[in-house]
């Protein structure tokens, strides 16, 4: 292969790299403050998310947290793919951006490239989160547990829609526990 054709291959995908590495926030969200990151620690179960390409078709997804000796947080999200008929795992590491008491950290999964996670909502006893990615094409409701009250579902339509999220997008994620 040619250094040009080379070029003309690896440019586009690199530079779509550097662009959905992104650390802005929609306009619309505004990360909690008063965020203690040892409140958060350990399982999140995915309830709720605007679905795209790196978790497509997954089901059981949960992510957990840990701390880093760097002060960093170490990120395991894992979900069960129905179609491939395996567990898959992507570990990744995360900081955060302005301050330690502020929701808003910069994840990654791939090398230097970060995006955006925003924790726009966390009730009170810690046992549910709204999050946002860089944009509006990135939206979760994690929890403590596998399921959640439709209150906290309303809850998180309602927030979402406020903030500019396509909530007619949003998918439940089946946390049925059958597969192991």
């Amino acid at each position: 292969m040619t250094f040009s054709k080379y070029i003309s291959r690896v440019l586009p995908l690199f530079t779509a790299l550097l662009l959905t590495g992104c650390l802005g926030m929609p306009k619309s969200v505004t990360p909690i403050q008063e965020f203690d990151v040892n409140q958060y620690l350990g399982t999140w179960y995915e309830i709720a998310r605007l679905d795209h390409s790196f978790e497509r078709g997954l089901t059981q997804v949960t992510a957990d947290y840990s701390l880093k000796e760097d002060g960093g947080v170490k990120v395991i999200n894992r979900g069960y793919s129905t179609e491939e008929g395996e567990w898959q795992q992507a570990e990744g590491k995360a900081y955060f951006v302005n301050k330690p008491n502020e929701g808003y950290l910069k994840v990654s999964f791939f090398g230097p490239f970060y995006g955006s996670y925003v924790i726009f909502y966390l009730d009170p006893a810690g046992q549910y989160a709204f999050v946002s990615g860089p944009e509006h094409d990135y939206l979760w409701l994690l929890s403590r547990t596998p399921t959640v009250d439709n209150t906290v579902k309303q809850k998180f339509i309602k927030m979402s829609q406020d903030r500019g999220f396509d909530t007619n997008e949003v998918i439940f994620v089946d946390q049925n526990r059958a597969i192991e």
